[in-house]
């Protein structure tokens, strides 16, 4: 175990919660919508968390009720959050919604997590309650809908409850990006492993220096567990910004980070991205980054290319390259699986692109065509373990694509009430990621997830590889395109049922105006450097793809829909068919993905 790694880590929350009291020098920072702040120091963060907790009980909840939890405002979201865990009742975070735009498909997503997890209440603001209301009738478990202002007349108390390492903590329903949402079960031994792995072997975490930053949605495991409980385990300061004040202006994010010399920040690929094309060079003249010793980036496929541009843009204030620290992780370990060292340059690992496609990532000589380029997301934390098998479950050696599994303390007790589902996905003590990657000198390469992998004539495309050429096409939006593969008769018809021969379809957002040869340029574009031919191209209007409540697309659901016709058109174009080129110029060489903004956030 690293030299930094705590030597104790309180073996739950509520023991976490408990030894808040210690130090008024720390505590969270709430920036508000308007810019102005709310600072509450750890001690007041135990004291509010026990008043709510306290209350809640006497609402009638008891330990291990759940708590349907739809809450936009930080500081409400923080401490209610904790208050419940501290009263030994289960969170269940929703993601909120502030418009009734597709309110009805929200209702549904709230009525199924509100079922799924058996709440017996749900918790919101007076600001969203009529978004949610309606749910109180789909839910059989829900009594009522409570809100945050109800906690304003509870009376200070104390509280003792009594929670063991093997109990549950909270439930973080999955996106959703495959299927419908389903409850990880996290236990209280599960979060202190896994914050003890990465705050301290992982990020070397000390209360005396460090101070997070973050604007990640704190309703998703890495705003959450990375940004609140993890800090609540080890007594670190966090400033956190509203999430969609960070979309409308990524400079503030910098800003903040300057302004509290935060140390540790952590961003999915795009956000990076999005700062490099959005913040100018006379906004960041006045910026000290120097401050900022890890940079963490996980959460989706990380590009070298995105964080090379970063690191350039942000030089003149002083941001070092080697605070990168790329990392892989779901919700079903907890959060994070591996780490990359920290003060280390970013390591890529450079494979041929036609070995990759038949699971065998080669190694080639030198960066160029015929060539891709993948991010080294590091190795497991002491204790754990990942390896890679095939369809089998034969372990598979260096350099062989395959699924990544995983165990050790950090792996959740399963899905909440789906026993089919946990038998699938957590084996003999390991978890079954149902991800694509392979091992390279020890360290983990990510290249996307099994069920979305498009087969053509015995060759592996990796949907994001087509996402990200399509993507860099003038009038595509980066995150607004989705690709997968659909099967196709004799006749040249699709089936529904998958059957015939798999062809690529794409879908890409674009302005109406904007939608004419699109379709042909991005047939070319994919023929030309993915050496595939595009059964279909469709343009649809911006914003109607399906995503998650993080911005992720949903490509299961989009093939739904175009396989049922409801898909809407900006303009109807469509791809001429072509045969595919063996000898087309092979993949981009950082082919990879980008992510919509979390404009849902």
């Amino acid at each position: 175990m690293a030299k930094n790694t705590p030597s104790h880590m309180p073996p739950t929350l509520v023991d976490a919660l408990h030894d808040l009291a210690r130090r008024e020098t720390t505590g969270f920072t709430f920036v508000r919508a308007d810019g102005t702040d709310r600072y509450v120091p750890f001690p007041e963060v135990r004291e509010e968390a026990a008043r709510r907790g306290a209350h809640l009980l006497n609402l009638g909840m008891k330990k291990g009720d759940r708590l349907a939890m739809v809450i936009p405002d930080g500081d409400e979201f923080v401490l209610s959050f904790l208050g419940a865990v501290y009263a030994g009742i289960v969170p269940v975070p929703i993601y909120p919604q502030l418009s009734f735009k597709n309110i009805d498909g929200y209702h549904d997503t709230v009525a199924h997590i509100a079922r799924a997890s058996g709440a017996k209440r749900l918790l919101t603001t007076e600001t969203t309650r009529a978004y949610v209301e309606p749910v109180l009738g789909q839910s059989p478990s829900l009594e009522a809908i409570t809100v945050t202002t109800d906690f304003a007349s509870a009376p200070a108390t104390s509280l003792d409850t009594k929670v063991d390492p093997n109990d549950l903590c909270f439930l973080q329903f999955t996106s959703g990006s495959t299927s419908r949402p389903k409850g990880v079960m996290v236990s209280h031994g599960n979060l202190s492993a896994n914050c003890g792995a990465f705050m301290g072997e992982g990020l070397e975490i000390d209360p005396k220096r460090d101070v997070g930053v973050s604007w990640l949605p704190l309703f998703h495991d890495m705003g959450l567990i990375g940004f609140v409980l993890g800090p609540v385990f080890r007594e670190i300061s966090v400033v956190f910004i509203p999430t969609p004040s960070f979309v409308r202006a990524p400079r503030l994010w910098l800003d903040r980070v300057h302004k509290h010399r935060g140390t540790i920040t952590y961003a999915p690929n795009f956000a990076y991205q999005l700062v490099t094309k959005r913040v100018k060079e006379k906004d960041i003249a006045d910026l000290d980054l120097s401050c900022v010793r890890a940079a963490g980036c996980g959460a989706e496929p990380i590009q070298s290319k995105t964080l090379h541009e970063f690191a350039a843009k942000l030089a003149p204030a002083k941001f070092n390259p080697r605070a990168f620290v790329p990392s892989y992780g779901m919700a079903e370990a907890t959060l994070a699986i591996t780490f990359r060292p920290l003060d280390h340059d970013i390591k890529c690992d450079v494979v041929d692109s036609k070995s990759l496609t038949a699971l065998d990532a080669k190694s080639a000589p030198q960066r160029g065509e015929g060539t891709q380029e993948l991010v080294d997301c590091g190795r497991p934390f002491a204790g754990h373990e990942i390896a890679i098998i095939d369809e089998q479950g034969r372990r598979l050696g260096e350099r062989k694509v395959g699924q990544i599994i995983t165990r050790g303390p950090s792996i959740c007790q399963g899905y909440f009430e789906e026993p089919e589902l946990t038998a699938a996905a957590f084996q003999d003590g390991w978890l079954h990621t149902g991800d694509l990657g392979y091992v390279a000198d020890g360290d983990l390469y990510i290249c996307g997830r099994i069920k979305d992998i498009i087969i053509v004539r015995g060759r592996n495309f990796y949907p994001q590889d087509i996402e990200w050429v399509v993507s860099e096409l003038p009038g595509i939006r980066r995150g607004n395109v989705v690709a997968f593969g659909v099967g196709v008769d004799a006749q040249g018809e699709v089936t529904k049922d998958g059957s015939g021969e798999e062809h690529l379809v794409v879908c890409a957002e674009a302005f109406s105006s904007e939608a004419a040869g699109l379709a042909e340029a991005i047939a070319t574009a994919i023929t030309a450097r993915i050496g595939l031919a595009t059964y279909k191209v469709e343009i649809v209007p911006q914003g109607t793809l399906p995503r998650t409540s993080s911005g992720k697309p949903q490509r299961r659901k989009t093939k739904r829909m175009f396989l049922d016709g409801a898909l809407p058109q900006a303009r109807g174009v469509q791809s001429k068919d072509t045969d595919p080129s063996e000898s087309a110029p092979p993949p981009d060489p950082e082919g990879a993905r980008n992510q919509k903004a979390l404009e849902n956030g």
